[in-house]
This record gives C-alpha cells, sequence and structure tokens, in this order.
C-alpha cells in the first residue's frame, strides 16, 4: 500500500510535510526545499514562514511532482498547486510537453537567487525526473521502435540513438550542478563588498589637492641657497724695482 504524504499550509504561514516517515520520501521533500525536523511529534518537513508565497506554491508543488512520481500518494491543497491554481496553457495547442517548458523558462528568468534558480532548472536537470531525462528517454525509444516497425530503417533508427546520446552527453555536463546553483550570485555579492572596502581605504589614504600644494610649498622654503665664500678686497699689487 503507498505511503500517504500530507502538504498542507499552517495557519502560522508555513508550509508543513506529513507522513514521509521512510528515507526515500523525505529525502525527496529535501531536494525540493523543505527541511526536516526530527523530535519527539515524530519526522516531519517544514519551510520556514519567512518563505515568499509564490516560493512555497513552487516548493510544494514540485515535492508532489517527485513524490507522486516515485509512487507516493500525495495530498495537496488547490492554494498549493501550480496546475489547479492557474488554468492551462493552450497556446502551443496539443504541444502540452512544450508549453510546460515554456512555463520552466518562466520560473527559470524569475529567478531571484541562486537558490531559486537551482529549483527551477531541477525540473530540466534531474537526473530521474527532469525533463532532459524524459525527452533522452523518448528519443531512443523512438529510435527503437522505428526498428520494430521497419527494420530496414536502421538509418533513421540511428539517427534518433544519435540524439538520445547527445542529449545524455548534455546531462554529464551538468552532473552536481545544484550546489554552484545555489551559490549563484554570493560570490560576487563578496567580491563588490570587499572592493567598496578597499575604495573607501583607498579614498581615506589619498592625500588631498591642499595637503600636496602644502608639501610642496614647504619642501621650496627648507631649501637654502647655496653658500658663497665672502670676498676678499684685491691685494695692492707691489711696483717692481
Amino acid at each position: 500500500m503507498p505511503t500517504s504524504i500530507t502538504i498542507t499550509s499552517e495557519f502560522s504561514g508555513s508550509v508543513v510535510a506529513k507522513g514521509a516517515t521512510d528515507d526515500l520520501s523525505a529525502q525527496l521533500l529535501r531536494h525540493a526545499g523543505f527541511k526536516q525536523i526530527d523530535d519527539w511529534h515524530g519526522r516531519r518537513h517544514r519551510l520556514p514562514t519567512t518563505t515568499p508565497l509564490a516560493e512555497q506554491v513552487a516548493i510544494a508543488t514540485h515535492a508532489a511532482e517527485m513524490l507522486r512520481a516515485a509512487r507516493y500518494d500525495v495530498t495537496l491543497p488547490p492554494s498549493l498547486d501550480t496546475a489547479r491554481m492557474s488554468p492551462p496553457v493552450h497556446a502551443l495547442g496539443p504541444y502540452a510537453a512544450g508549453a510546460e517548458h515554456l512555463s520552466i523558462t518562466d520560473r527559470i528568468r524569475a529567478a531571484v537567487d541562486g537558490a531559486s534558480l537551482q529549483r527551477a532548472v531541477d525540473h530540466l536537470v534531474h537526473p530521474e525526473h527532469g525533463a532532459l531525462e524524459r525527452v533522452r528517454e523518448a528519443l531512443k525509444t523512438a529510435g527503437e521502435k522505428v526498428t520494430d516497425l521497419d527494420d530496414e530503417a536502421y538509418a533513421l533508427a540511428d539517427r534518433f540513438g544519435f540524439a538520445s546520446e547527445f542529449v545524455s552527453s548534455a546531462q554529464s555536463e551538468l552532473v552536481d550542478s545544484e550546489a554552484e546553483l545555489r551559490r549563484v550570485g554570493t560570490a560576487s555579492t563578496s567580491h563588490s563588498a570587499a572592493r567598496t572596502v578597499r575604495d573607501h581605504r583607498g579614498a581615506a589614504l589619498t592625500t588631498s589637492p591642499a595637503a600636496n600644494q602644502a608639501k610642496v610649498s614647504s619642501t621650496s622654503s627648507s631649501q637654502t641657497a647655496p653658500l658663497t665664500t665672502p670676498g676678499h678686497p684685491p691685494r695692492a699689487s707691489t711696483p717692481r724695482r
């Protein structure tokens, strides 16, 4: 019987997930952005009350998607479900997957820091449930199906196989990028702060033009004229005898 997990919003404003008693479900919730709490009440997962509402909804929806993909029974209220909060996108007609990818792109554009960027990009690069993995799997399956339907169309099947391998190469380029994405922006902020300190320190140590002028004047007045030997009156010449 599948484990039932409930994600709700408490009166305090915090979002809490209950029922994730096994390690896999707990890992998926932590991966989505929840903080795990183990105390005498038992294990539960919570988002800080300071988490913005839009981010709470995005994290809760992402957690529910991963848990359901792992065959968990998840209860999620409409207020925390992006799919139920807004009508489905029909801009691309029957291309629902393309419309969903546009939604992911919008989330990436709206990221305000490295953490929110990482959560948005995770929909693409997650090794099991990300869009790249689904595309790779679909391309590989398409190549296999071509061979099943026509064993003479091996060249076309190979093209789909090569495309699948290209996507796999793209995935390998982004392995373990989560931590780096979360740090995006933090290094530049610290460098900017250090540069500001250096600029202020340099400005404090810079001598003002007035001080430079005073130094030049003082140096000029301290220079002495060259010493001259006092002159002696010329001796009178002695007449020759």
